[in-house]
């Protein structure tokens, strides 16, 4: 009896060791919540509509249990709006806690979420003040999280597979939604209810993802992020 216990015990801290070494070889990846759709809720499943920003980061993060076997997650709340609500000072103050974050060794890539109606303004200003190479991931949903098939927890997923990808590093701030990774210059939205609303026409996709497995096809041509002429400029480093 006492010989099996050992076994046991020997066996359970084996796993535990097993555990913690992954946890210290997987990446770390801050979620930034700033509300939008895909934090959306409405009264049914199947209502068309629903009121943004309702959804806090931790319900958002537990709805993606599967993310933390791809990298080891925090998350913070920055605002909770609707993106028809975005504001200069979110702006500001999103861009400045990126900053401080990825200025940190123990960091090595951010997602944000967002609303999907100023997603290509605050993706194209951050792909502007940012001021490092690390990799910067905006996404977004098309239906609210309680909707009968939504779109977030899958984005969400893939979002931070690309974020923990060193691949993704000094190509700019990436846009994921749909299993397209865009780049924050050349995306566009183009549709107010499809899945597939977000379009890369003139200057093509940056890649593709599907299910945390990322396909890299091009780096954005222009200046971004750390060579950009206002790196930094106006927020803290």
């Amino acid at each position: 009896m006492i010989s099996k216990l050992l076994t046991s015990t020997v066996a359970l801290l084996a796993v535990s060791a097993a555990l913690q070494v992954n946890a210290a070889t997987m990446p770390n990846i801050v979620i930034l919540a700033t509300g939008g759709t895909i934090a959306g809720s409405a009264e049914s499943q199947t209502q068309a509509g629903y009121t943004s920003g309702q959804v806090g980061i931790d319900i958002l993060m537990d709805a993606v249990p599967q993310i933390k076997d791809i990298a080891n997650i925090t998350g913070e709340q920055v605002s909770n709006v609707g993106s028809q609500d975005m504001t200069d000072a979110i702006w500001l103050k999103l861009a400045e806690r990126v900053n401080q974050l990825l200025a940190k060794p123990d960091v090595d890539g951010i997602v944000i979420t967002h609303g999907t109606d100023t997603l290509e303004e605050t993706s194209y200003f951050l792909n502007l003040v940012i001021n490092s190479k690390k990799p910067v991931v905006m996404t977004a949903a098309m239906r609210p999280s309680t909707a009968l098939s939504p779109d977030g927890p899958l984005n969400i997923y893939n979002a931070v597979a690309v974020a923990a990808d060193k691949n993704a590093q000094g190509r700019g701030v990436l846009v994921v939604a749909n299993d397209d990774i865009h780049g924050a210059r050349s995306f566009t939205k183009t549709n107010t209810n499809d899945v597939q609303t977000y379009k890369s026409i003139e200057y093509s996709l940056i890649g593709v993802n599907l299910k945390g497995q990322n396909r890299w096809f091009r780096s954005p041509v222009h200046r971004h992020t750390t060579a950009s002429a206002n790196a930094g400029e106006g927020v803290e480093n």
